[in-house]
């Protein structure tokens, strides 16, 4: 399968800091890939390094063929890639239609399509933002997201913070897009072993740099090396 994202050597922070260090991942249409590490490795840093928010200090990144290493983060976001922030960034005046109405872009996810997902989205949907729970937020960033049509969806700590149930219902919604759909995902996660069993391959950081890549499912069969990467028992 052709290559969809190919970050080569990327050095990248914010102004003269250099935060990640000689970076190189590839992912090809529907791959799956957990970013994983231990709090302030560069994990979001390499998220929002993809969508053109941090300095470029060195290094190449090609998205769909094309060199995107200078391209503002609207261009990036035109060619096909889709951000769900840590943040989650939901307006308060803006209903839940009103969010998907003014993001959608032509093709497969819909609306109709993104209620069928998230069903509690569909009985919100005229409430603002300001009136939705924590999870209800995190559905409707993911689905907002999804109504721009991305080509590649990177997901930054989506079960941060919420309720066991709805952690379980997004980890659904996640593995269903892995499954099931040509999407192509990144997710930051600190659950690793929940990440790991929604994803196909994982990218260990520390410090900066890449220091494990290897098949998820590996990496979440042995525990030894999991506690060495990340502290996790």
């Amino acid at each position: 399968m052709a290559e969809l994202l190919c970050a080569r050597g990327v050095f990248a922070g914010y102004g003269e800091s250099v935060v990640l260090e000689d970076i190189s991942i590839s992912l090809a249409e529907g791959d799956s890939l957990a970013l994983l590490g231990r709090n302030g490795v560069g994990k979001t840093t390499l998220l929002t390094t993809l969508m053109g928010l941090t300095r470029l200090h060195g290094g190449s990144i090609a998205f769909a063929g094309r060199d995107i290493s200078h391209l503002p983060t609207h261009g990036r976001a035109a060619l096909g890639l889709g951000w769900v922030p840590q943040e989650r960034m939901v307006f308060p005046s803006l209903t839940v239609a009103e969010h998907l109405l003014a993001v959608a872009r032509r093709g497969e996810w819909t609306a109709e399509r993104v209620y069928q997902m998230f069903p509690r989205l569909l009985e919100r949907s005229g409430n603002f933002g300001n009136q939705l729970s924590g999870g209800e937020q995190q559905m409707l960033a993911i689905a907002r997201a999804l109504v721009t049509n991305p080509r590649l969806l990177l997901l930054d700590e989506p079960m941060e913070g919420l309720a066991p149930l709805i952690v379980l219902e997004l980890a659904r919604a996640i593995r269903t897009l892995v499954k099931e759909t040509k999407l192509a995902i990144i997710v930051v996660e600190q659950h690793a072993k929940l990440a790991l069993g929604l994803t196909e391959r994982a990218v260990v950081l520390d410090r900066g740099r890449i220091v494990y890549e290897g098949p998820s499912e590996k990496l979440a069969n042995d525990p030894a090396a999991l506690h060495q990467l990340i502290a996790v028992a």
